[in-house]
């Protein structure tokens, strides 16, 4: 079977890397991909938002599945339209997408099913968004309704800070239309984890744990980010925690989703905060987390292409197999991420990093050192000139797996020193969080 994988970042690198593995898999393709991914995937370019161009594409390829790695073309509609030619994807409808794609709806959603969520509010009038984050003296958070590419959050502690975040959003649209509502919600304390798991619709099966660190800096400080690294699993997110999230949360969104009417197929992402009332939902994402995946997929002890597919035709009853090992993502982004930085700096040592042992070298905003199209990937390959460049904010993510955190954090931040290119930055603390207190 040959398999379509839609998007370009290292999720989309870790999908291919995985599904390569996967029996009776012959060519993975890559729309667009990145010319990094080679030889795990095949990039043939394209775009993700031209519906006609991939459904002609998993014709003329012959495509058993296709799995769509972003969450735009879900939010847009791309499996209604797959299933509506009858083509084989992976993922929620347009309507069950929404749980991503409106921060409204899925507040609005956990309201009626009494799923356990920070109090909210959600305004399309600017004065009344202050006077609501007034009332609770900034401490708040600010969420675009739509979607932001993860950047679209901002914590706030004051109403100094609200009030900038509402002039991002809602003023200068730093974030398009997908500012013109808002959510604000309070401000809950605890440990972030992030827990996904695969619907058929009317079953689940959970996937490992995970923890996301999503803001820029060490101490989870600066601004937010779509990811700086992640590791699996959590070790706050305990067997019982584990229990009581699929009880009161996830149980409740797919019986939820259904009863309304939108069945829930694919990937569902549930990123919570374990307060001390326990599991809450921060937000919801209709597709694998990202760098959360690369991480996970390194510890899958089993063929992914079965799991994918019986998010499709109906999942097994039998529980996923892990690696008893930790696996840990640091991802090195371009100096100036998450705002504005440059392009086309030259990459050193990836290939002495991905040679190690228990390390693997996701790459996602990566581009052809000498300008060549990723159709001629096969020509520079051949030639031995096939040097990456910067070409996105999270250019890698270098994953390692370890006997435990502390071994496979040390392996990981081994294989990133061997890594340069002029103002890389990435977080020296992924993972701190889960060694061993003295």
């Amino acid at each position: 079977m040959n398999i379509l994988v839609i998007g370009s970042g290292g999720r989309e690198h870790a999908l291919s890397w995985a599904l390569t593995r996967s029996e009776g898999v012959d060519v993975v393709y890559c729309v667009p991909g990145n010319p990094g991914i080679p030889p795990d995937g095949e990039p043939i370019g394209g775009r993700v938002d031209d519906f006609d161009g991939l459904v002609d594409l998993v014709r003329r390829i012959d495509a058993g599945l296709t799995v769509v790695g972003p969450e735009a073309p879900l939010c847009d509609g791309i499996v209604d339209r797959f299933e509506a030619e009858g083509l084989a994807v992976v993922g929620p409808t347009k309507a069950a997408a929404r749980l991503e794609g409106s921060k409204v709806f899925a507040k609005e959603f956990m309201s009626r099913h009494v799923i356990p969520t920070a109090a909210f509010g959600w305004f399309d009038d600017r004065q009344a968004a202050l006077d609501y984050a007034k009332e609770r003296q900034g401490r708040v958070v600010v969420k675009a309704d739509g979607l932001a590419a993860g950047k679209g959050v901002t914590v706030c502690h004051s109403m100094i800070e609200v009030e900038a975040a509402l002039e991002e959003t809602m003023g200068r649209h730093r974030f398009g239309a997908a500012g013109d509502r808002v959510v604000i919600e309070e401000l809950l304390e605890g440990q972030e984890a992030s827990f996904m798991v695969l619907c058929d619709g009317e079953r689940v099966v959970p996937l490992a744990s995970a923890q996301d660190h999503k803001p820029l800096l060490d101490g989870d400080q600066g601004p937010n980010t779509g990811g700086m690294g992640a590791y699996s699993p959590a070790p706050v997110l305990t067997a019982d925690l584990e229990q009581q999230v699929l009880d009161t949360i996830v149980w409740p969104t797919v019986r939820g989703m259904a009863k309304e009417g939108w069945p829930y197929h694919g990937v569902l992402y549930v990123g919570l905060m374990l307060t001390e009332f326990g599991p809450k939902v921060l937000e919801y994402n209709c597709r694998f987390g990202d760098p959360e995946t690369q991480p996970v997929l390194m510890r899958l002890d089993q063929d992914l292409l079965p799991l994918l597919e019986g998010t499709r035709t109906g999942l097994s009853t039998q529980p996923v197999l892990w690696k008893p090992q930790t696996a840990i993502c640091v991802v090195m982004a371009s100096k100036g991420y998450p705002g504005a930085y440059d392009k086309g700096l030259p990459i050193a040592g990836i290939e002495e990093a991905d040679g190690m042992d228990d390390v693997k070298v996701f790459r996602a905003g990566v581009a052809l050192d000498d300008g060549a199209s990723i159709s001629s990937r096969k020509i520079a390959a051949a030639s031995g000139t096939r040097s990456l460049v910067t070409a996105g904010g999270r250019v890698l993510g270098v994953t390692a797996l370890g006997r435990d955190v502390a071994a496979a954090r040390d392996l990981a931040y081994a294989a990133v020193a061997k890594i340069h290119w002029t103002g890389a930055q990435y977080r020296r603390d992924i993972a701190a969080k889960a060694l061993p207190k003295d």
